[in-house]
C-alpha cells in the first residue's frame, strides 16, 4: 500500500516535469501531438490486443481449460491501455511495456508472485 502511494504521487509529478521541459526543448504543439498520437495508437493497441485475449480465454474455456494466462494478459492490456491514455511521458513508456507481449511476459511473473505471496500470507482466500 506505501509503495502505491507513493507511484500515485511519484509518477504524476514526474510526468508534469518531463512534459514542461518538453514543452520547453520541442515546443508545445509538437508535445501536445505526441500526447495526442500515443494515446490513439494505445487505445487502438489495447482493443486489439483485448479482443485477441478475450478470444484466447474463450477457446480455452471452449476446452475445459482454465484461462489463467490470459487473464493476466487482460489486466495488463486494461492497465497498459489507461495509462496510454493518460497523458505522460513515463505512464506512456508504462503502457507500451504492458501491451507488448515480449515485455508483459516478465510483469506477469512479477503479477504471479505477488498473488502467490498473497495467498501464502492470507490476504487472499480462495473459496473450492
Amino acid at each position: 500500500m506505501r509503495y502505491l502511494f507513493l507511484l500515485i504521487i511519484i509518477i504524476p509529478a514526474a510526468d508534469i516535469g518531463l512534459l514542461l521541459f518538453s514543452g520547453k526543448t520541442i515546443g508545445v504543439w509538437p508535445t501536445l501531438l505526441f500526447i495526442l498520437l500515443t494515446g490513439v495508437l494505445g487505445a487502438y493497441l489495447a482493443k486489439k490486443q483485448g479482443i485477441q485475449t478475450i478470444r484466447r480465454a474463450q477457446e480455452q474455456l471452449r476446452y475445459g481449460q482454465i484461462p489463467g494466462e490470459s487473464v493476466l494478459d487482460g489486466v495488463c492490456i486494461l492497465i497498459g491501455g489507461t495509462l496510454l491514455l493518460t497523458p505522460g511521458f513515463i505512464t506512456d513508456i508504462l503502457g507500451f511495456l504492458m501491451l507488448f507481449p515480449p515485455t508483459r511476459k516478465p510483469i506477469k511473473f512479477l503479477m504471479k508472485n505477488s498473488f502467490r505471496k498473497w495467498i501464502n500470507k492470507g490476504n487472499i482466500k480462495i473459496i473450492k
